[in-house]
């Protein structure tokens, strides 16, 4: 399971809208197109790292490949069969908090991890993830009692348990300090590395995205069309400082989304 076509996507919404004049009550529909004829293919097994300004649909995009939402127009198709609905195949790393909050760190990375029949190896695996996100200690912590860092290392920490078919992260490293990001994308990597699984991420990272992608794609302003979809050929680890091609698709990417010089 991998294989993504999005074929002429454009996804609308309806708001209607009151304007009161000389005593009457008028209304009319405004239409407000969030993507306009999108057409994109991803690869079996690929990191996507999908970049473009705020508000211009990236996470409308993720939720309508995760059957969360549906496009207006169009269709996408993930090895052959349309997405109608969500699928237990899929798992989505939401931009806000997706803990259960009535459930412990260690009950929620359970959940990941609750078809395995051995509860030895299920306890010593749920522990290694903990570990991985550094939130050992906090086993007992409800949601409620840690930091808004802390619980979107929770998530992940959760998210990598289930080893899906398919992974969608949305701004999956957002909230987390310097090092625990560095530490998280090295680990979203590796495990991509390992698994060779289909993985979508939303960012907002140039870095994020030249380092970890294997396809990044850049997209513009309302109504959003793709600007440019760009595979890197090269392998991991990748240094920026190091590697010319990777320095000036940085300068390119920066000038695509609005930033003279890349700092």
């Amino acid at each position: 399971m991998g294989h993504i076509l999005i074929q002429n996507i454009t996804k609308e919404y309806v708001n209607r809208r009151r304007r009161p004049r000389n005593g009457e009550d008028n209304t009319r529909d405004e239409v407000l197109t969030v993507l306009d004829n999108v057409n994109l293919e991803f690869q079996d097994g690929e990191m996507v790292c999908i970049l473009g300004p705020s508000g211009c649909g990236k996470s409308t995009l993720l939720r309508m490949i995760a059957g969360f939402d549906t496009p207006s127009s169009g269709q996408i198709l993930i090895d052959g069969r349309q997405v109608t609905a969500p699928s237990a195949d899929i798992i989505f790393v939401f931009q806000h908090n997706g803990l259960l909050p009535w459930m412990t760190v260690w009950e929620n990375v359970e959940l990941g991890l609750r078809n395995m029949q051995d509860e030895e190896e299920k306890s010593a695996q749920i522990q290694e993830f903990i570990n991985m996100v550094e939130l050992a200690g906090f086993e007992n912590h409800y949601p409620s009692q840690l930091s808004g860092g802390m619980q979107r290392r929770a998530e992940l920490a959760r998210a990598l348990a289930v080893n899906p078919e398919m992974l969608i992260m949305d701004e999956p490293f957002n909230g987390l300090d310097f090092l625990t990001h560095m530490k998280m994308r090295e680990e979203v990597v590796n495990m991509h590395e390992f698994i060779a699984k289909t993985t979508l991420m939303v960012t907002h990272d140039i870095d994020d995205a030249l380092v970890m992608g294997d396809r990044i794609v850049v997209m513009g302003d309302r109504p959003t069309q793709v600007k440019l979809v760009r595979k890197l050929e090269m392998g991991r680890p990748r240094n920026l400082d190091r590697d010319p091609e990777l320095a000036a698709l940085r300068d390119e990417l920066f000038f695509m989304l609005g930033v003279s010089y890349a700092v």
